[in-house]
């Protein structure tokens, strides 16, 4: 069926804005180069004092992201809130993607557990659903934007 009515308007959102979107939800996409392609995974996550926290297992996206020599590895990640065609709020992060070393970085571990506890109460625990995500990461939110789309 087709939507008839006042066009939609568009906006950047404030930083107030963009931080409130990403505090709001816990799945985002994120976006990762593989060769001369770019791959684009669902991952859940928890944002806190401007890092996205998440987990993963040792699949495609860790071996593709591992092959970089360095700790972090650049990636794109993006969360929506779509409410219909006309009225949306999304957010695209760029920033660095480093996995959490439980032996050498035991504080930040612990600290990425705790929040994402906060999302999966059992998170490596005996009854954790996702025991198979065994790597904890975190992506820096080095630049942000956002966007809105309202009708009016």
């Amino acid at each position: 069926m087709a939507q008839t009515g006042a066009a939609p308007t568009f906006r950047e959102l404030s930083r107030d804005e963009i931080d409130a979107v990403l505090a709001r939800n816990s799945i985002g996409r994120l976006a990762y180069a593989v060769g001369s392609n770019v791959d684009v995974q669902p991952v859940s996550y928890v944002y806190a004092e401007g890092w996205l926290y998440g987990r993963t297992s040792y699949g495609r996206k860790y071996e593709v992201l591992a092959e970089n020599q360095y700790r972090w590895w650049p990636v794109a990640f993006e969360v929506s809130e779509i409410e219909d065609l006309f009225n949306w709020r999304s957010v695209l992060v760029h920033g660095g993607f480093y996995v959490i070393d439980e032996d050498e970085e035991r504080h930040l571990w612990e600290q990425a557990v705790r929040l994402l506890r906060t999302l999966i109460p059992a998170t490596f625990s005996e009854d954790d659903p996702f025991a198979f995500r065994t790597v904890l990461f975190r992506i820096s939110v080095q630049d942000v934007t956002g966007r809105a789309s309202s009708r009016t």
